[in-house]
């Protein structure tokens, strides 16, 4: 089972400078620990201590948003695709 994950500019240099990598998994918490297997370290920028999703990582399978499925249990099929987006905030 393989994802497309679209990598945001902040965190390319955890992932060898790559705008897009694979990643296997049958749902995100799998496919989060693919990614920590193959670039260690990417979990810690991804999820907080407990395993919850960051706050401020926004999580995108196919254009929708986790939040509105399964959150980190939402399921994966062969060719999805993932986009992190960070939150953009200022003042």
């Amino acid at each position: 089972m393989s994802v497309t994950v679209r990598v945001p500019t902040p965190l390319r240099k955890s992932v060898g400078g790559a705008k897009d990598v694979r990643a296997d998994g049958t749902t995100l918490v799998d496919l989060i620990g693919d990614l920590e297997r193959q670039y260690p370290g990417l979990r810690d920028r991804l999820c907080e201590e407990d395993g919850s999703l960051r706050r401020f990582m926004n999580f995108y399978v196919n254009g929708e948003d986790i939040r509105y499925a399964q959150g980190i249990d939402t399921a994966l099929k062969d060719g999805d695709e993932l986009s992190i987006i960070p939150a953009v905030s200022g003042g």
